[in-house]
């Protein structure tokens, strides 16, 4: 087979095959942007926002083809997943490894331009965080909050692109996008959980909390959200950024409303919600230092 009919194959193994699919990267995109802004102070230059945002898309690509590879031999026991390329054979494990080795490639090769030793050295732990998050799947109770800690660090390469500094502050931001990502990927858990359950070799966030998960993604909302205003008061941030805040947390109220039914389509459309959140905050953040120009 050529390799025009296997690019279906390869857009459905990186998540281009539906635009919903994309949140993921979208997720990972929003704290980063969250920095960038905040580290510019409104006015990042146009590379800068290049480099971070088709960097996300690279970053997040990559992620899924580690991902599909570590859970090659369970995704076929989930119903969400039993059609990924790897289960089905569509494509091998050695072409879809390479192809992951070109996505990082290229997010390599985007930072290098902007001849900057610091951020180099904090795309490297961003880079092993990221590839080493599925397979904690096996052992860590909370993986979520391992990719917690994984979709934060565009916050600090941000401030050291603009500032060649990481300023105390900008980790605060990343302990909030710590907080956003346990809430978010704790709902989304929930969507496979009886699988996972099912399958006994795969823990989750939904499946450490228990009963308890609702109470835990609200908790986790709230701590975030607040170190966002902190953090954005801080820097000098005014009445449209905590307006920004306002609006999340509305779409944080329709989380909950979702959520707690614990059915599969309504924990997956909280979810996606939560690129809504994340799209507030930036918002916000954003319509602030341009309104004080």
């Amino acid at each position: 087979m050529n390799i025009v009919a296997r690019l279906p194959h390869y857009a459905h193994l990186i998540r281009v095959d539906s635009l919903g699919k994309q949140v993921g990267t979208m997720l990972l995109l929003w704290p980063t942007m969250w920095g960038l802004w905040i580290a510019a102070e409104g006015s990042p230059s146009l590379y800068q926002v290049f480099v971070f945002a088709f960097g996300s898309f690279l970053m997040h690509s990559a992620g899924c083809v580690v991902n599909d590879y570590a859970d090659r031999n369970f995704d076929g026991y989930v119903e969400r997943t039993r059609d990924r390329p790897l289960v089905t054979g569509a494509l091998s494990v050695r072409e879809a490894l390479w192809f992951g080795v070109g996505l990082l490639l290229l997010s390599f090769l985007l930072i290098v331009p902007l001849r900057n030793f610091l951020v180099f050295l904090l795309a490297l732990v961003a880079l092993f965080l990221a590839m080493s998050y599925p397979f904690t799947k096996r052992f860590f109770p909370i993986p979520q909050a391992y990719l917690g800690v994984a979709f934060g660090f565009g916050i600090p390469m941000a401030f050291a692109a603009v500032q060649n500094t990481v300023p105390p502050m900008s980790w605060l931001l990343v302990a909030a996008s710590f907080f956003w990502t346990i809430s978010y990927d704790t709902a989304y858990a929930m969507v496979d959980r009886n699988d996972d359950i099912k399958l006994g070799r795969i823990r989750t966030s939904a499946i450490t909390f228990g009963r308890y998960e609702v109470i835990v993604v609200m908790l986790c909302h709230a701590i975030s959200l607040s170190l966002i205003a902190v953090v954005g008061l801080s820097f000098g941030l005014g009445w449209v950024f905590l307006a920004g805040i306002g609006v999340a947390a509305l779409v944080v109220g329709r989380v909950f409303l979702l959520i707690r039914t614990r059915q599969r389509a309504a924990c997956w459309q909280a979810f996606i919600c939560n690129n809504w959140v994340g799209a507030s905050v930036f918002g916000g953040i954003a319509l602030d230092y341009f309104v004080r120009a």
